[in-house]
């Protein structure tokens, strides 16, 4: 999944370029070569990854919702707290621990002894009031402030390694999320033009791997961090992740159906995965917010209307979708939420198949001889589902065309307001947390970016949505906030702007006679914090 940064100022000349900062000693290009497959002898020989996402997105960690952009972060940059990748619980890691009362409106944090930068330089106060008054400046434009602003007011330091986080209301969810606000060096970063060269991949942390390569659209290589001191040291000495969008040599690549070889993969093809059994490997599934949307330009008649936007939904075969794209590792979507999610209800408004319901609404919208024109991403797995929604599209009238395009070039598209009529892209907010108030505010926030592309925030049902999302933030008691919640993803489900098709689940597959401690997460990308050399 990527979604664009709110700030795009400088990436349009960004993306594709190197981009590397001259900062000595924080982040050194290396050498071209990307064959680097598992060199070396015993704990020196080198992980190699394969992440089916492209790795030329932002690596911004206030800005990026890449895929691989944000999985490599999670290994370079450290927040106060981080979370398990899989319970999302959060522990203690840039911090010396995590505050005892929850609810409280002011947690104190002390940054744990010796944490350092790549560079060398100590960790400091300054260094985390730097990064949270990026994201909470109201004139900084960060895809991260969608998850802070709301309940956050500021953060004060108290001394050099003593900071306290205000809120403006008591907010126990907030402690998952301060993995999001990773811990950026204040004096790397507030250089002028150090932002842009985050985007292209500038970075330097205090987490357990550092960057030393990065080469867009092919791979992205780390090392240990050798003076590491926190909760998750490393266990490679190096690692080379390789960007591989197709399918077929991203899966050849980890089977050993190539010359060089890859220890671990993900978003594995379910049609390839008894093959990837057959030779040993574990492939595990995980299930969770992953879904193929459906996003509409509502400034593009006639996708203003949601009768439109309905008769498309209720046109599309879900259920032959499940079957024949996704091998039945799917279900329909019949809420925003996915099923397994805490406050998951099944939507007032469900997209069953109805053709003829379609063509009702169609008629009833005063809509015939509609062509539409789908810019899609090249994502593997969406590139199967694509046939499905133009078989059924045309089988109510809609003449249709598909543009499956590299995803970068989709939301550049996007960035620039060109024209369009719908996109079809994965998603999946689950990348940033499990609570429903964080996930719905990722796509439907007021000044959201999302919000931008579909030209709707100004829309009666916009206004509507968004004051009942404000009012479920605040709401202290959990059953109430659930409710409400709820209450305002039917909005959501009826008006049909951005919504999901299908939920599916996330295949990674691993040599166990390699590596050991691995679990296939639910989002995009892979987590190896916690595994090891077998």
């Amino acid at each position: 999944m990527r979604h664009p940064p709110p700030d795009r100022r400088s990436l349009l000349k960004g993306v594709g370029a190197l981009g590397l900062g001259a900062l000595t000693g924080a982040c050194r290009v290396g050498p071209a070569s990307t064959t680097d497959f598992g060199g070396g002898d015993g704990a020196d020989r080198t992980l190699t990854a394969v992440i089916g996402y492209g790795n030329d997105g932002t690596w911004d960690p206030t800005q990026t919702a890449s895929a691989f952009c944000m999985a490599g972060n999670h290994h370079i940059y450290e927040g106060l707290l981080d979370t398990d990748p899989i319970s999302r619980e959060p522990y203690a890691a840039l911090a010396a621990g995590i505050p005892a009362d929850p609810y409280a409106t002011t947690w104190r944090f002390t940054i744990r002894d010796g944490a350092t930068f790549h560079d060398g330089v100590p960790v400091t106060a300054d260094d985390v009031t730097f990064v949270y008054d990026r994201i909470l400046d109201p004139d900084t434009h960060t895809l991260a402030k969608s998850f802070f602003a709301t309940w956050l007011d500021g953060v004060r330091k108290v001394d050099a390694r003593t900071v306290e986080l205000v809120l403006k209301f008591p907010f126990p969810e907030g402690l998952a999320r301060l993995t999001l606000a990773k811990v950026m060096p204040k004096h790397v970063f507030s250089r002028p033009g150090a932002w842009d060269e985050a985007i292209t991949g500038l970075a330097v942390g205090s987490g357990p791997y550092r960057m030393t390569a990065h080469h867009p659209k092919s791979n992205t290589t780390f090392e240990a961090f050798e003076e590491y001191n926190g909760p998750r040291p490393p266990a490679f000495r190096k690692m080379n992740w390789l960007t591989i969008v197709d399918a077929a040599p991203r899966v050849a690549t980890v089977s050993g159906g190539s010359s060089a070889g890859a220890q671990v993969a993900d978003n594995i093809p379910y049609a390839n995965i008894g093959q990837l059994e057959g030779a040993g490997l574990t492939v595990a599934g995980g299930a969770g917010m992953n879904n193929l949307f459906l996003m509409f330009n509502t400034a593009h008649k006639p996708f203003d209307d949601v009768r439109v936007r309905q008769a498309l939904r209720y046109a599309i075969d879900t259920e032959k979708m499940v079957e024949v794209a996704l091998k039945g590792h799917g279900t329909p979507a019949s809420s925003f939420l996915d099923r397994a999610n805490p406050s998951y209800r099944r939507a007032r408004t469900v997209y069953d198949h109805d053709p003829d319901r379609a063509r009702a609404l169609l008629k009833e919208a005063g809509v015939s001889g509609l062509e539409v024109d789908i810019l899609a991403v090249n994502v593997s797995w969406i590139v199967d589902c694509l046939p499905t929604i133009k078989s059924s599209w045309d089988a109510v009238g809609v003449r249709t065309t598909l543009s499956p395009q590299e995803t970068t070039a989709v939301f550049t598209k996007l960035d620039q307001k060109r024209d369009y009529q719908v996109v079809a892209a994965a998603s999946n907010p689950n990348q940033f947390g499990l609570d429903a108030d964080l996930i719905m505010h990722y796509n439907y926030g007021p000044e959201n970016l999302w919000m931008g592309y579909t030209r709707w925030a100004d829309d009666p049902a916009a206004q509507r949505l968004f004051r009942d999302m404000a009012r479920a933030t605040r709401e202290p008691d959990a059953a109430k906030k659930k409710a409400m919640v709820q209450d305002y993803i039917d909005i959501v489900a009826e008006q049909a702007v951005l919504y999901p098709v299908v939920h599916n689940e996330l295949i990674t597959a691993w040599d166990p006679r390699a590596l050991t401690g691995l679990r296939a997460q639910p989002y995009p990308g892979i987590n190896l914090l916690q595994a090891r050399w077998a």
